[in-house]
């Protein structure tokens, strides 16, 4: 391999491993609770729309998943167990299952 491409490729791989840490917040959706909503002592959820972004197109999940307005979409954990929403995906095939075990991936302070 010529230096100029190992230099090209150590380059793309160096800042593939950098993105995720450094810009893991850019673009995240802090979701606000309605009033009346069950939290069973967990913190809001955060939904890291960036790292999504990165690897999916817009279409994949709006707007046949969600609308693509703040506060349109009532997602609650029943609705994500019965496959709507996140769980659309997040079903242990597609991507990690939701369930007690995996709180913390979205639920964090």
């Amino acid at each position: 391999m010529r230096p100029s491409a190992r230099r090209l490729v150590l380059a793309t791989l160096a800042a593939v491993a950098l993105a995720p840490a450094a810009r893991a917040e850019y673009g995240d959706i802090h979701f606000i609770r309605k009033e009346g909503a069950d939290a069973q002592g967990a913190p809001p959820a955060t939904f890291p729309h960036y790292v999504h972004r990165i690897q999916f197109r817009c279409y994949v999940c709006h707007e046949d998943r969600f609308a693509m307005k703040a506060g349109a979409n009532d997602i609650t954990m029943d609705a994500i167990a019965a496959g709507k929403f996140c769980g659309g995906c997040h079903n242990g095939k597609t991507a990690f299952q939701v369930g007690f075990d995996t709180c913390q991936r979205c639920h964090r302070e």
